[in-house]
């Protein structure tokens, strides 16, 4: 697996920082303001905006803890945008060094949902369009058949207390593409988490679910999605966990969230034996094991055993169903990644000073 060079991997940090201050000053123009409000105990930032008729419009930033946060309050009137610069820092980064950019239309709709907010409201990139954000962060470039995609995969599990949403999604998705319409909820629900166009591309909206399978095929009320549902997902709230900002190579960079790569990597294992055995699962279930065995590889390379092991042994001790679901995952892997897997863990868990447990025998 070949490294990418560390003065693309330096550029694109200063396309991550300057798209991420043109997000934000789309998001808060100079002439709104910032303002703290307590809610249930805890401090959040919200942004008040005129609203053209002697009133304003608030939006939701994110909880005043965050020292990310706190530092763009402090800095709002200074951020400047650069839309030239970052494309052509794009343009250098797809064509010459080696990173990966999605599809058009999948850049085009993970761009129109950010700047409708999704990110900014919690939302996380899951799925391979989130795949396709690991060659930046990691350093490595990766193979093209892991990462073409027909679909893009939203997590979200965005608190109640949030006063703020998203426009209407169906809407959004439209401005892409006029032929996107909802996809009718197999629970016969007059809310649909799923979206399609006339190509068959297809967004579709999950969220966490802790509990037994039985709520599967009951869509989860998100109040703040622009209208839209989410499906429960088992499992996905390890994927979810302490995601990471990185950019999405896309016209001039989207800032977008996505899995921490060492858990992208332990959920594709536990749920590639879920893929159902018709349709498109069996497909789906080689892709899940294809992308798990390349970053276990990119993680070795780039010295990450330590991040895959501690994230690894979260997942085992969740109990007998997580470690079923490893271990089978980890049988789908050919012989040689289920060898380096071995090996990874064994080194991170070195490196962690954790006892590990193998999912498959040495």
């Amino acid at each position: 697996m070949k490294s990418i060079d560390l003065m693309y991997q330096t550029m694109l940090a200063e396309l991550g920082q300057r798209s991420l201050d043109a997000a934000w000053t789309a998001d808060f123009p100079p002439e709104g303001r910032f303002t703290p409000a307590n809610i249930k105990g805890r401090k959040y930032w919200y942004f008040d905006i005129p609203d053209g008729h002697g009133g304003t419009k608030r939006r939701y930033v994110g909880s005043a803890d965050d020292p990310d946060i706190a530092q763009r309050v402090a800095d709002h009137k200074r951020d400047k945008d650069d839309l030239r610069a970052r494309r052509r820092l794009v343009n250098t980064l797809t064509r010459e060094g080696g990173m990966t950019a999605p599809d058009a239309m999948s850049g085009d709709i993970v761009e129109a949902l950010a700047d409708g907010g999704l990110f900014r409201l919690r939302g996380v990139l899951i799925g391979t369009v989130a795949f396709q954000c690991y060659s930046g962060l990691l350093g490595v470039r990766l193979p093209m058949a892991a990462i073409l995609t027909g679909d893009a995969d939203i997590a979200y599990a965005i608190s109640r207390e949030v006063e703020d949403s998203l426009p209407p999604i169906v809407e959004l998705l439209q401005g892409v593409d006029a032929s996107f319409r909802p996809v009718p909820h197999r629970s016969g629900s007059a809310a649909s988490s799923a979206f399609q166009n006339a190509d068959g591309y297809r967004v579709e909206f999950l969220t966490s679910n802790r509990g037994s399978d039985d709520y599967i095929d009951q869509p989860a009320k998100m109040p703040a999605l622009g209208g839209a549902t989410a499906d429960p997902l088992r499992f996905l709230d390890f994927l979810i966990r302490e995601p990471v900002r990185t950019i999405l190579l896309h016209r001039s960079g989207v800032p977008v969230v996505v899995p921490d790569p060492s858990r992208y990597a332990v959920h594709k294992l536990i749920v590639a034996r879920r893929r159902h055995t018709d349709g498109h699962g069996p497909a789906k279930r080689e892709k899940d094991v294809r992308q798990a065995a390349l970053l276990f590889e990119a993680l070795q390379q780039t010295r990450r055993s330590a991040d895959l092991a501690l994230v690894y042994n979260e997942a085992w001790e969740r109990g007998p169903a997580w470690q079923e679901g490893i271990r089978t995952g980890a049988g789908m892997l050919p012989a040689q990644d289920a060898e380096r897997l071995n090996t990874v863990l064994i080194d991170g868990a070195k490196k962690n000073r954790e006892e590990i447990e193998l999912p498959i025998g040495e």
